[in-house]
């Protein structure tokens, strides 16, 4: 087992940050505020599908769709929030 040294200079040789130093670019929190606003938006924009099938009103299901599908393409947690946010006003308060 090599020790946290040799572990350190391994990693700092492929160009990586040791996660032991605690200078990691690995942060549980975006990763977790990510997932948890693509689930949010996501179970937002299948509702908005299927309530736009339902009534056969294409808004609700274009809007559902994209809601579903650009936490996919966001890599950014305040910037996912921003768009979800619109959507989902857009949702509400845009009316045919």
């Amino acid at each position: 087992m090599p020790d946290t040294q040799t572990l350190n200079a391994v990693l700092n040789a492929y160009g990586i940050p040791s996660p032991l130093s605690g200078g990691g670019g690995f942060n549980w929190w975006g990763i977790g505020g990510m997932l948890l606003g693509g689930i949010i938006f996501s179970i937002i924009g299948w509702y908005a599908f299927i309530h736009g099938k339902r009534e056969k009103s294409t808004r609700p299901m274009v809007i559902g769709i994209i809601l579903m599908v650009y936490p996919y393409f966001v890599g950014n947690i305040l910037l996912l929030f921003a768009i979800g946010r619109a959507l989902t006003a857009a949702l509400f308060f845009w009316k045919e």
